[in-house]
């Protein structure tokens, strides 16, 4: 096991941070380093492990579906058993129906898709070469049906989607002498691939739905505020966090009721995503074989988009998270990648700094087929183990650990 508490204090931390970028730190608060350890404590693998997996149980929670709204429907009550006070976005998603999937009348035979290159990309394809990033391997999304060898889980995921109403689930902490200030801790629960969407994205779902569990804890204060939210329709195109943003951007900093002391919609100070947190086990080889096993090197990538409008203020905050990465995790490091894309953040990215956590660099590695999990039957429960599972804890504790510093967190006596 990795042990990499630091022993330096917060605020020695936020100091050398501040001044090597002071703009991205102009609202960090210092927090006791007594406060982070025992936040970082609280979360623990048989909790995390917990949430994701009741998230299975509706399948890969397909946009348009029944599954979906069950799945949206059971994460509010899930926040508000946590004493988060939750809010919903609807918005309408219409787009021009797909050709039909093309159904099988039975069922392939079980691959093993590690020692086998020809199923080791998504959708059944094969490797794809090499280039100057190394082996590649195809990718792309199963739609077949029967290309889920798991009866159990076929038939949670039979409904085909629908075009109509759409809506996504969020909730606030409430900070205590700057409400009307908030970063904005997120991801996307929906998921396709005909599987339980475990990896995508019910591990960056269940990883703020734990911070927003312990940062709900009622003896936890917070100066600044904290919004957790669960975008929807991100697998077709960033198209829930597009409907936040069109609907909530205008309504920054407004107080609501005039005098009330509310803030519908705090200012936004950052944009934490968290996009596929489980896997990272290398590169496949020239036959297209990825490990079954964490690589010894896994790491957690914090990532940022150089050719955004605010890229230098989103590249501090992504070295404030691999600060507090180097001092509170447990298991694996993190570094810092400058290629932040395909996520919720991307709609946020040119408005407020933004930041993306995942298991891998999304174009080089992720894009090359370093994760055969991706949209394929595979991203089910039994394809993972407490290594990979540790990896997303792992990243639990970067945000919890920077969120915490960022907006002053404090334990009420």
């Amino acid at each position: 096991m990795r042990t990499s508490i630091s022993s330096n204090s917060s605020l020695a931390i936020l100091t050398a941070l501040s001044l090597a970028f002071p703009v991205a730190m102009v609202n960090a608060q210092a927090a006791d380093e007594d406060v982070i350890l025992d936040l970082v404590s609280r979360l623990e693998l048989s909790s995390y492990k917990a949430t994701l997996r009741g998230l299975t149980q509706f399948g890969d929670r397909r946009q348009g579906t029944a599954r979906n709204r069950a799945a949206v429907d059971w994460i509010e009550e899930q926040l508000e058993s946590y004493g988060c006070p939750t809010g919903r976005i609807d918005y309408v998603f219409d787009p021009e129906p797909r050709p039909p999937r093309i159904r099988r009348t039975d069922v392939n035979e079980e691959v093993d898709f590690y020692s086998r290159g020809t199923r080791v990309g998504r959708n059944g394809s094969g490797p794809g070469g090499s280039s100057i990033y190394g082996n590649r391997v195809r990718t792309g999304v199963n739609r077949d049906l029967m290309a889920q060898p798991d009866e159990r889980i076929r038939e949670l995921n039979r409904e085909e989607p629908e075009n109509g109403p759409r809506a996504q689930v969020y909730c606030t902490k409430v900070g205590t002498t700057r409400p009307h200030e908030m970063y904005i801790v997120s991801a996307h629960m929906d998921g396709h691939g005909v599987n339980e969407a475990v990896n995508d994205n019910g591990s960056g779902t269940a990883l703020v739905m734990e911070l927003a569990r312990i940062f709900s804890a009622p003896e936890v204060e917070t100066e600044v505020s904290i919004r957790f939210a669960l975008w929807n329709n991100e697998e077709t195109g960033l198209n829930g966090a597009r409907a936040y943003f069109d609907q909530r951007r205008e309504l920054q900093g407004i107080e609501s009721p005039a005098g009330s002391g509310q803030y519908p919609e705090p200012n936004w100070l950052g944009m934490i995503q968290h996009d596929m947190m489980l896997w990272d086990h290398g590169a496949p080889n020239a036959e297209g074989v990825v490990s079954r096993d964490q690589r010894r090197e896994a790491d957690v990538n914090i990532e940022f988009q150089s050719v955004s409008a605010l890229a230098e203020e989103s590249m501090r905050l992504a070295f404030f998270f691999k600060s507090a990465a180097d001092s509170y995790t447990t298991d694996y490091p993190a570094t810092v990648g400058p290629h932040m894309t395909n996520t919720d953040s991307s709609v946020f990215m040119n408005t407020v700094p933004s930041i993306s956590l995942r298991e891998n660099e999304r174009g080089a590695h992720t894009g090359a087929g370093w994760n055969p999990t991706w949209h394929t039957p595979l991203d089910v429960w039994s394809t993972f183990t407490d290594d990979d599972f540790r990896l997303g804890l792992n990243a639990a504790q970067i945000s919890l650990s920077a969120i915490a510093q960022l907006t002053g967190t404090t334990l009420a006596k």
